[in-house]
């Protein structure tokens, strides 16, 4: 057990400590001062002609929504076409067939939100070649996205009065040749060293200890598996994901592969403080957010390690914890601060089921993706934290009395009816697609029935399974309850809706704010105005972002994994 304890501290201090210097090179890389990877410009301009950019023209906020969205709307068309000719294409040794539209439109959706909510299993449900040409292209790209849109909004508030913001291609190419590509080459080496295929042979034939023959798939699951994580993707080269041996080999590949999914959020935030030259308000974020991730690692790792009451009562020994759904050689310690990692960024990845985790760890990890701000995704998990600070903002100026103010430009009426709608949008729409599945399995059995039944649990956990899944799609996260057979009509087209609301109304949002604070006139610093790299303001905005988002969802919870959690 002290050893188990030793490898999440020592995971958490590798987090921490490597954040700051990435967080200084992300900050140069976008600021466009001299790195160590400066040997990408060439391979840079061959992309810019190639593609038509001018690298140097600025946009403004609403010029740079519009390329975003082109540019997704195009990589949807590409993947859809991909995915239901797939069998057809080439590299695909195993004979896999094509997807059907439905499920081909849900997968789609979700690699291009950067969810990754998968609903077929990796291996049998994707040829090599669209594991390659579609889900490993989506996810340098969906990671990209995010962290482009957060460098225009760095951009915007590091200028005092400005009418641009950047341009989105410009930051779109560096994000992926000077910081995904980079860390993920050196994630990878060290998966093909510890044992993870990489290669095009078909399924292996082994014989397994019991002397029977078996066929394993395999494939180029080095290349994909080092963007899965660091992009805080999270989609899984096979269907068990990161507890499959392949994909996670070692206990080494465990920590890298954990280590890879929170360090770009981590230094995403710290970029903040040396991009505007306000390094007390970076730390501020940094602190509130490592205190909510800190409290959640603190609750499911002693939750999973302590065991179940039941099993307690039946008098068997759980000296390794609540083992079920959790893989013998990583332990119940690694899979709850993976469980807590991979939910409180939107990576979705698991190295162990969450539906056999303890109901206030299933708490936890769903909470997480409905706060939705503590580290987050790549980029976007900042902005959604940059929505509640300008109504954390917007609260204070007006609770003592003066025009809210941030970072020197007026909060008015139409930021916080922006930052409102977007701040409300994730709990809406989470509750109401909840209440609507809840609704059909309780009065139309016939069409469950038809879809194969959907829930393997009724009752509390029953409700906690169709949950998570709207939770997951909404905080574009992709880990599931696995308990629900997802792979039918009304989940794959209802959680395709839930994915495209949840992606782009938030961006859209957060990115407009930024724009529009930006075009104001900079008013200098006085003796009345509010600090907002303080301690107290830490605590304030955690405050409105736990009324807001978690506050929201306590209801539901109450029917769910505390009813469950009380029942044990």
């Amino acid at each position: 057990m002290n050893t188990e304890i030793l490898g999440v501290v020592a995971q958490i201090a590798l987090m921490v400590i490597l954040a700051y210097p990435l967080g200084k090179y992300i900050a140069r890389v976008y600021k466009g001062e001299k790195t160590w990877s400066d040997f990408m410009v060439p391979v840079e301009r061959i992309i810019y002609k190639v593609c038509g950019i001018d690298p140097k023209e600025e946009m403004n906020w609403k010029q740079f929504l519009k390329a975003l969205l082109i540019l997704n709307a195009f990589w949807f068309f590409w993947g859809m076409v991909l995915l239901v000719s797939q069998g057809w294409l080439p590299l695909n040794p195993d004979g896999n067939g094509p997807q059907t539209p439905d499920q081909a439109f849900n997968t789609c959706i979700s690699f291009m939100v950067n969810c990754n909510l998968q609903h077929y299993s990796g291996e049998s449900g994707l040829t090599y070649f669209t594991q390659l040409f579609v889900i490993m292209l989506f996810q340098f790209i969906t990671a990209a996205t995010g962290m482009a849109a957060m460098a225009g909004i760095m951009k915007s508030m590091a200028a005092k009065t400005t009418k641009t913001i950047g341009n989105f291609w410009h930051f779109l190419v560096l994000s992926c040749t000077r910081i995904l590509l980079p860390l993920s080459l050196i994630v990878g080496f060290i998966l093909i060293l510890q044992g993870t295929p990489m290669g095009f042979d078909g399924k292996m034939q082994v014989t397994t200890l019991e002397g029977q023959e078996q066929m394993v798939s395999q494939g180029p699951t080095a290349a994909i598996v080092p963007i899965k994580q660091l992009g805080t993707n999270g989609g899984g080269y096979f269907g068990v994901n990161s507890s499959h041996p392949l994909e996670n080999p070692t206990y080494l590949t465990n920590m890298v592969e954990c280590w890879s999914i929170l360090i770009i959020p981590m230094a995403m935030a710290l970029a903040l403080g040396f991009y505007t030259r306000r390094k007390k308000l970076a730390y501020s974020i940094f602190g509130v957010m490592l205190f909510a991730f800190l409290v959640g690692v603190c609750i499911n790792v002693s939750q999973e390690m302590g065991g179940n009451p039941r099993i307690d009562a039946l008098g068997i020994a759980q000296d390794n914890g609540a083992m079920e759904g959790k893989e013998v050689r990583l332990g119940a310690g690694a899979t709850a601060l993976w469980s807590i990692v991979t939910t409180v960024t939107s990576n979705g990845s698991v190295n162990g089921m969450h539906d056999s985790t303890m109901p206030l760890s299933g708490m936890m990890e769903m909470l997480n993706m409905q706060i939705n701000t503590w580290f987050g995704g790549v980029g976007v998990g900042w902005m959604n934290y940059y929505t509640f600070i300008i109504i954390a903002v917007f609260i204070s100026g007006l609770m003592v009395g003066r025009t809210p103010e941030f970072l020197g430009k007026k909060v008015e009426a139409r930021e916080m009816k922006i930052a409102t709608i977007v701040a409300l949008l994730h709990p809406f729409v989470i509750l109401v697609f909840t209440a609507i599945s809840s609704y059909i399995y309780t009065h139309h059995p016939d069409f469950v029935e038809s879809e194969g039944g959907w829930l393997n649990n009724l009752g509390f956990h029953g409700l906690s399974e169709q949950l998570y899944e709207y939770t997951s799609s909404a905080a574009n996260n992709g880990s599931g309850f696995e308990g629900l057979g997802d792979n039918t009509y009304f989940w794959n087209w209802t959680c395709g809706i839930v994915l495209i609301l949840s992606r782009f109304l938030p961006i859209i949002g957060q990115v407009a704010i930024a724009g529009l604070l930006a075009q104001k006139k900079f008013i200098p610093e006085s003796a009345g105005t509010l600090k907002t790299d303080t301690l107290t303001f830490g605590i304030m905005t955690f405050v409105v972002i736990f009324i807001i988002a978690a506050l929201s969802f306590f209801p539901v919870h109450a029917l769910s994994t505390i009813a469950e959690h009380l029942s044990l």
